[in-house]
């Protein structure tokens, strides 16, 4: 999002448009491109047209033009991460375990609470994203049925997306070292691309994406609106089913919906996380405009698609099935779809495993200082904290009976500089604080 409202455009999402033009200009290679749902009511505002308005066909005939061999829709995924998910969903359910299940769609959101909430992870679904389904299922698939060697099978998103750069790089969303998905493009790079090829976007005539991984239903296609994940759930659910589900969208809604499921304060069986506002029609690659109405826009083009298509719920997508009858294991959930379409998570809190010895004292019982040199508790004076304490500690003749640590986050960054002394925490801390407590811990340890 600072990408997306950087005024001076200081800030921008690495490229990845060379690449791509690489991989379609080799002779040996199969380029497969998918394309997320929200980037069809979005690409067209940089050729002229109006926000929201639909140009599934004319992105297939460009990207065709550009030279991909086949074009598949991210929102196929989409239906197939609805079927694991709920599946996924009522299995937790029947057995009262890991609930709320928050939704797995947003990369952002995954990093998040990664990050910041590693002891809600296995409440996450561990669905892949649809981008990775659809990439999963191209790696195993494509190469038995052209004759291409695995290797020089290339898989690139198009994606409303910033964050989907990362989640490509992920190494568990990879396959004996081969990622799932090679390139991701936003909306507005593949925008670029176009223009580069002098395509004259608004004139194309529209062309079909190519089955099976071409075709969707319309709830694969509002995953691109916030909300869109846990309504399209509940239609595959199904009526006679009554769920209490939450959307959020925003880190920060997200944050206080975690810590009211952290403290047991939340009565929600499922939570849909977007961490963009208005969900991916909102995201950072899509392009950038000012205006108020253009995100209510593409969410209300997303619906007019819903609307307008014949199969409206995941379950009535008749590829699907096919998948599932032919490498999926039969049905949703079985072993074989856990190994395609199904990731894991771990713990990425800065805390824990980020730390820099200063001091290391050399007895046996130690009193364990940790002071946040973070940049929130950095301007608020850790480090001088940090240098005056080392030296007022070696003044008293303590440093043989202290370990000191600068460590990089402590959250709560409002309430810093932060000292952790062994399991206590001193916020708003001070040197004379800190020292009086370390005196009196290693006191206790000498008298001990």
């Amino acid at each position: 999002q600072c990408a997306a409202v950087c005024p001076t455009a200081a800030i921008v999402p690495k490229s990845h448009v060379d690449r791509v033009w690489d991989e379609v200009q080799a002779d040996d290679t199969y380029v497969v491109a998918q394309v997320a749902p929200a980037v069809r009511v979005a690409l067209g505002e940089m050729f002229g047209m109006k926000p929201g308005e639909t140009v599934t066909g004319k992105i297939t005939a460009a990207l065709r033009m550009l030279g991909f061999d086949a074009v598949y829709d991210t929102s196929f995924g989409a239906d197939l991460t609805v079927a694991e998910e709920a599946a996924e969903f009522l299995e937790r359910r029947t057995a009262g375990e890991r609930l709320p299940m928050f939704t797995s769609c947003c990369p952002a959101w995954v990093k998040f609470a990664e990050q910041s909430f590693p002891e809600l992870l296995p409440n996450l679904s561990s669905c892949m994203s649809p981008q990775s389904m659809v990439g999963s299922l191209v790696k195993r698939t494509v190469p038995e049925e052209t004759g291409v060697d695995a290797s020089r099978v290339k898989v690139v998103s198009i994606m409303p997306c910033t964050a989907k750069k990362y989640e490509a790089q992920r190494p568990e969303l990879s396959r004996e070292g081969e990622p799932y998905v090679d390139h991701v493009l936003t909306t507005a790079e593949l925008g670029r691309m176009i223009q580069e090829a002098g395509i004259r976007f608004a004139d194309l005539p529209a062309s079909s994406m190519d089955l099976p991984m071409g075709f969707s239903s319309g709830a694969g296609v509002i995953f691109g609106n916030s909300g869109g994940v846990a309504e399209a759930v509940a239609r595959y659910v199904g009526d006679g089913e009554t769920l209490n589900v939450a959307v959020v969208q925003g880190i920060a809604e997200a944050k206080d919906l975690a810590r009211e499921v952290r403290e047991g304060r939340s009565d929600y069986d499922l939570i849909e996380v977007m961490a963009c506002p208005g969900g991916c029609i909102g995201g950072a690659g899509q392009p950038v405009s000012f205006e108020h109405e253009t995100h209510s826009r593409r969410a209300e083009g997303l619906r007019e698609n819903d609307a307008a298509m014949p199969l409206r719920r995941s379950s009535d997508n008749p590829f699907i099935g096919r998948y599932y009858e032919g490498i999926l294991g039969g049905r949703p959930g079985s072993h074989e779809a856990h190994e395609l379409l199904h990731t894991e998570y771990r713990s990425r809190k800065r805390i824990e495993d980020a730390q820099i010895p200063l001091v290391t004292g050399r007895g046996e019982r130690k009193v364990a200082v940790r002071v946040c040199v973070g940049t929130s508790c950095f301007l608020r004076g850790s480090q001088d904290l940090l240098t005056r304490l080392i030296h007022r500690l070696a003044d008293d003749g303590l440093e043989e009976l202290v370990d000191i640590n600068a460590t990089f986050c402590s959250e709560r960054c409002n309430l810093g500089p932060t000292v952790h002394i062994d399991d206590e925490v001193i916020y708003g801390a001070t040197v004379d604080a800190v020292t009086e407590r370390v005196r009196e811990l290693t006191g206790m340890l000498v008298a001990g």
